[in-house]
């Protein structure tokens, strides 16, 4: 199964590192792609080069595709047309759309949240009027729409990815040697 993972500027490290790192592990085969060529400069200002761009994998097929946060990371998604064609295509086709913190504003933005919808979000980022229902959870799924909260939540977030594309069993070879549950 090919994930494609979306980077900006500004984007969350702990979010965007902890999804690629434990979808690689659970076998995914896991794309980066930044919105212009070049390194990505991280909330955190750490440096980052994607495998490719938004615009060379615009056509491309994916099974899913997890957008991590941070404010600014998730303000630059937005402003991505090609996200914003890739994000329609991919919930027109029914397929996984996973995004954590701030990048479920991206979902809201660009309609693939609806009025109907439960999500989760940092609270900090809730916008004053948005289409949907908020919850306050760690991680909701809404059909093929997963959202979680925030760098705390990443990897119970990438672990419930990975156990719908790949089953329970995967996620507990993925999750047991992590030690993440107590």
């Amino acid at each position: 199964m090919k994930i494609l993972v979306p980077l900006a500027d500004g984007f969350e490290e702990m979010e965007g590192i902890i999804i690629i790192d434990v979808l690689r592990r659970a076998g995914l085969e896991v794309r980066t792609a930044s919105i212009r060529p070049g390194e990505v400069l991280a909330s955190r200002k750490t440096r980052h080069l994607a495998d490719t761009t938004l615009e060379a994998v615009r056509s491309d097929s994916f099974d899913a595709i997890v957008l991590p946060g941070g404010g600014e990371g998730a303000r630059n998604l937005a402003a991505s047309a090609d996200l914003a064609a890739i994000l329609a295509k991919m919930k027109q086709s029914g397929k996984l759309i996973g995004a954590i913190c701030a990048a479920p504003n991206v979902l809201l933005q660009h309609g693939i949240l609806t009025a109907e919808d439960r999500f989760t979000l940092h609270p900090d980022t809730l916008p004053a009027e948005y289409a949907g229902t908020y919850v306050d959870e760690r991680v909701v799924r809404n059909g093929s729409i997963f959202t979680s909260k925030g760098p705390g939540t990443a990897f119970e977030f990438a672990l419930a990815i990975v156990e719908e594309l790949c089953g329970k069993e995967v996620r507990e070879r993925v999750e047991g040697p992590m030690f993440v549950r107590p």
